[in-house]
């Protein structure tokens, strides 16, 4: 039975893997924390002259450095002075040049949310009238790129180590104190402490470059390191480092002097061990609490402390989970997992869900703040996801704990099976080796009585050397016979295979919530998604990247002789900024056809901008195009089409598309 479990086993690791890693990939670059509440000239405005400076509000405090907050003109030659300073609270300002021509301007900024994460984005305000630009307003992207994927790798890893450190210590400690001496235990605890200490690493070196310029190259900076060491985030990972190096001593201790002690001896030093654990622990979540979500923001003097013992809770159900799960693959008959182990940690993990409930919905409240935010934005979105994760996890381990109580109704009678079991086969082995070792010796003396006086000593050498193999053979084939015998009293115990399996699908299940929570931190809080679309409604609309082209197909009339046909339209990406418009004319009967003449323009009545014209050049029969179509902000804009079909014959035709 074992050969088929193993082969299901490394087949479920590995698509559960895939999953997260799949997550992982397609979370992106992290999302504003700090979003754009408002702007001085607004997005897509168009002044009669000149501002003397440009200004921006956040929703929370921002970083910036000199080249933070840029001005470009429609060339992309720089007009700000640098140097951007806060005038209050949220709101920064850079100051411009003196007699600025008119034009289409672009404000990039890119800077750091007080919770630790990049944000970036980009706007187009007008002089005089909307012109034609050659910057790109989509070209800024904060905590992308390959350095962006490491860092959110990173932050899983650490996530998965912290889950692994901290649950399986606890396990040992709360549920298995004899689980100290398993060695597949105290390897699964030390991978822990190096998946997080090495993803710590990882994270404060790649650090500088994610929050600018996003290039690997920039990653061994060490100007940028320096930076980086002075920021709050900074000093979190850091002070993550040094609470790993007394974890290091406390994992020396429960490995080491604890596990040798007797088990009257150990309840001493388990309440020390205990109370060194859990402020280590906690220590170790507040890096985290201190330094994201939770330290920003509604109640940050309560959500921090929440957010620790969601943290541990987390831990102490998934990590000893995993601990679990171990010792039941991989723990000998010499040392199985006791159902009594098994009940604690159920209690344990019931105690961990409930915490988790109770934290998890006042970071809901806090994080979404409304109802709606649940399915308008993408923070709430992935935390239905999670919750439903979690919902799924809970079921299986209902599962799992009727396994456990059937586990402590049948487990002194498997006890005494194994034990009985454990005789005989001892007893067989013994009287095996006895007539192994005496088939030599008869052997050896039928050889010495047909062999003359000279070869006797030759011989006996010979038969020495082939004893010594035949000893290590047997030796080996009684291991083997030991691992097989101990492997099919684990699986001779239905209960135990049950508990196995479920608690295998609670670990996959684990894999994949933990990589959802991963993303999760990396999105704009639903709160503040929320708050910045109330506050600048234009500017929200114009941030998002459109879904694709917009196509008008338009009748026309124009009353002469072949003046009936049908023009499209077809804009993209249909966004603020840059975009391709393609025209088509053809007849009623759908064949392509040329005309004298075709114009277009854009306007928008609600904002008093345009008409902006635009003359497509002519490609081939019934088709024109025109590239680089300036479209100044977001909004519902009239699309007019002039149709000319003779000297005397043209119409206006127009539909309204929204862009942006």
């Amino acid at each position: 039975m074992t050969q088929t479990i193993a082969p299901r086993v490394r087949t479920l690791v590995l698509l559960l893997l895939a999953a997260a890693c799949a997550l992982l990939a397609a979370a992106g670059p992290a999302s504003a924390h700090a979003a754009l509440t408002g702007s001085d000239p607004q997005q897509g405005a168009v002044v009669d002259k000149a501002p003397a400076q440009v200004s921006l509000t956040f929703s929370e405090s921002v970083s910036m450095d000199d080249d933070s907050l840029r001005v470009l003109d429609p060339k992309g030659k720089r007009v700000d002075e640098g140097r951007p300073t806060g005038t209050g609270g949220t709101t920064y300002t850079v100051k411009l040049h003196a007699g600025l021509p008119d034009g289409t301007y672009t404000v990039t900024y890119q800077v750091v949310s007080a919770d630790s994460h990049p944000v970036a984005g980009a706007y187009t305000f007008s002089v005089g009238a909307p012109s034609e630009t050659s910057v790109s307003v989509y070209t800024t992207e904060a905590g992308g790129g390959v350095v962006g994927w490491l860092y959110g790798l990173g932050r899983y890893v650490s996530y998965a180590g912290f889950t692994v450190l901290v649950g399986g210590a606890a396990f040992v400690l709360a549920c298995w104190p004899r689980g100290s001496g398993v060695r597949p235990v105290q390897r699964l605890v030390v991978s822990g402490w190096l998946a997080l200490t090495a993803a710590t690493l990882l994270l404060l070196l790649l650090r500088g470059s994610y929050t600018s310029s996003g290039k690997f190259g920039d990653v061994f900076d060490l100007s940028l390191l320096g930076e980086v060491l002075q920021t709050k985030s900074g000093a979190a990972l850091v002070s993550r480092l040094l609470l790993l190096a007394a974890a290091a001593l406390f994992i020396a201790v429960l490995f080491g002097a604890y596990d040798k002690r007797e088990d009257e001896e150990k309840r001493d030093l388990s309440f020390g061990l205990a109370i060194g654990g859990t402020v280590v622990a906690a220590g170790l979540a507040a890096t985290w609490a201190m330094s994201e979500h939770a330290s920003v923001g509604l109640q940050a003097g309560i959500a921090m402390p929440v957010d620790v013992v969601h943290l541990l809770a987390v831990a102490a159900w998934l990590g000893g989970l995993t601990a679990l799960l171990v010792a039941l693959y991989r723990a000998t008959a010499e040392t199985p997992v006791p159902a009594l182990a098994v009940r604690r940690f159920s209690r344990v993990a019931f105690g961990s869900v409930v915490a988790l409930v109770a934290t998890g919905t006042y970071q809901s409240w806090r994080q979404l703040g409304s109802w709606t935010a649940f399915t308008d934005t993408r923070y709430g979105q992935l935390l239905l996801v999670k919750i439903g994760l979690v919902a799924v996890l809970v079921g299986i381990a209902y599962l799992s704990r009727r396994w456990t109580a059937r586990l402590a109704e049948t487990g002194p009678a498997m006890v005494r099976q194994r034990e009985e079991t454990a005789e005989v086969a001892g007893a067989a082995e013994k009287t095996g080796a006895a007539e192994e070792a005496s088939t030599p010796e008869k052997t050896a003396v039928g050889k010495a009585s047909g062999k003359v006086t000279g070869t006797a000593k030759a011989s006996a050498a010979t038969a020495g050397s082939g004893d010594s193999r035949r000893a290590a053979q047997l030796s080996r084939q009684r291991a083997a016979m030991d691992a097989a015998r101990q492997k099919r009293q684990r699986d001779a115990d239905p209960q135990r295979f049950g508990l196995r399996r479920s608690v295998l699908a609670e670990a996959g299940v684990a894999v994949v919530l933990l990589a959802v929570t991963t993303v999760l931190t990396q999105t704009e809080p639903g709160r503040t998604e929320e708050e910045a679309k109330a506050a600048n409604p234009s500017s929200s609309a114009a941030a998002s990247a459109s879904s694709g082209a917009v196509t008008l197909d338009m009748p026309f009339d124009t009353g002469g002789q072949n003046g009936k046909g049908v023009v499209r339209v077809e804009l993209d990406p249909a966004r603020v900024g840059a975009n391709d418009l393609h025209l088509y004319v053809e007849r009623p009967d759908g064949t392509a056809v040329d005309i004298p003449e075709v114009k277009v323009a854009f306007t928008q009545k609600a904002k008093d901008i345009g008409p902006l014209p635009v003359v497509p050049d002519h490609i081939t029969t019934g088709h024109w195009s025109a590239s680089g179509v300036q479209i100044p902000m977001a909004g519902d804009w009239e699309v007019a089409v002039t149709v000319r079909t003779s000297d005397i014959d043209q119409v206006t035709v127009s539909k309204n598309a929204q862009i942006g």
